[in-house]
């Protein structure tokens, strides 16, 4: 069973049409889309012109079939105190919201979709391959 889950810049990019993406999702069983994505992609929206609009295509997203939204539970937790310490110990930090969703991709066993370098930095998480990370 192939399981991805998106970081936010891998849903613009599948918004935006971005192949590689597209490919690695139509090949998916299940796609995760993680809660803090998801409040990192509201804000973004109450921050444009466009919010509604967004929110549709959003919708229609989370609606199809094998796409699920994870929330944040006590195994999550757990994973992201292991990456924190991780990380603070190889005096690596990254966004915190990127901490959680590093920790949902452990949790769920998925390759994470991403375009930031930084996911390379959390220990036992599975990259997308061939991604070209900023």
């Amino acid at each position: 069973m192939s399981r991805v889950i998106l970081d936010t810049n891998g849903y613009v990019s599948y918004l935006g049409g971005d192949h590689a993406v597209l490919d690695v999702l139509a090949e998916a069983d299940i796609i995760y889309l993680s809660i803090f994505v998801l409040g990192e992609l509201y804000t973004g929206f109450k921050g444009g012109n466009r919010e509604q609009e967004n929110l549709s295509i959003l919708r229609r997203f989370l609606d199809k079939p094998g796409v699920s939204i994870v929330n944040a539970g006590r195994e999550t937790a757990d994973f992201f105190a292991l990456i924190k310490t991780s990380l603070k110990k190889a005096s690596t930090p990254i966004p915190i919201n990127d901490v959680w969703i590093g920790a949902h991709a452990l949790e769920t066993g998925s390759m994470i979709i991403t375009y930031d370098k930084h996911f390379n930095l959390i220990p036992g998480l599975r990259l997308w391959p061939g991604q070209i990370l900023r």
